[in-house]
């Protein structure tokens, strides 16, 4: 069998640029040769995808905060069991814009609900699987507004938000990094997207050496 693979996440407020950044990152990944996934939350399955309609459309208040929290565990464990899992056990690498991060952050900080919750849910339904790398886009909220409003698409439940939501978010990120500093890497998410992209090589790189000669990076 093959040498399990990576897990990789991606995560910030709206309008960071991880969609964009993800994508630039599978590329260069199988341009080194590595058998590269590109998946989000809520989403990924059939399944994940369903409940991601129902989290993000209807109105600001169409769902309490332990009910959000509960959908997008449901559509996890979903996305893990049968697209994350099985790729790793095959020696695929998964990027995954989003993942348990942002049940934190959006419904432990912002929703309120509380770290000490969310984390048992997570237990409960996770285990101990987790990101080998979580990066995280750091951005000022009032450019994420910005960004959300430009980019011509509906706008979600979450993108709707106030500006204060969104700097509890930012701020909830931060905190969320700062506890855990061995598995994230932040970046300034405002920056060119180029200098991003080089960024976040520079990031693998420096967790997987070997791979630097084949995605080449800037310090």
């Amino acid at each position: 069998m093959s040498e399990y693979g990576k897990f990789i996440t991606l995560e910030g407020g709206e309008g960071a640029g991880k969609t964009t950044q993800g994508e630039l990152l599978v590329a260069a990944l199988n341009k080194a040769g590595i058998e590269t996934v590109l998946t989000r939350e809520p989403g990924g399955t059939f399944g994940a995808e369903a409940i991601r309609d129902l989290v993000l459309s209807g109105t600001k208040d169409r769902w309490s905060g332990m009910t959000e929290l509960l959908l997008m565990y449901a559509a996890r464990i979903d996305h893990v069991e049968k697209l994350i899992r099985p790729a790793l056990k095959r020696g695929a690498w998964v990027i995954s814009d989003r993942f348990s991060d942002s049940s934190m952050a959006y419904q432990g900080y912002a929703r309120g609900l509380g770290e000490k919750q969310v984390a048992a849910v997570d237990k409960a339904v996770m285990g101990s699987f987790a990101p080998d790398l979580t990066i995280l886009f750091d951005i000022d909220p009032i450019l994420t507004m910005k960004r959300v409003e430009t980019r011509g698409e509906d706008l979600s439940r979450f993108d709707g938000e106030t500006l204060e939501f969104h700097k509890t978010i930012r701020d909830a990120f931060l905190d969320i990094a700062l506890k855990n500093e061995a598995r994230f890497f932040t970046l300034d998410a405002a920056a060119p997207r180029e200098a991003v992209h080089a960024r976040i090589l520079y990031a693998i790189c420096s967790i997987y050496p070997d791979l630097a000669g084949q995605l080449g990076h800037a310090d």
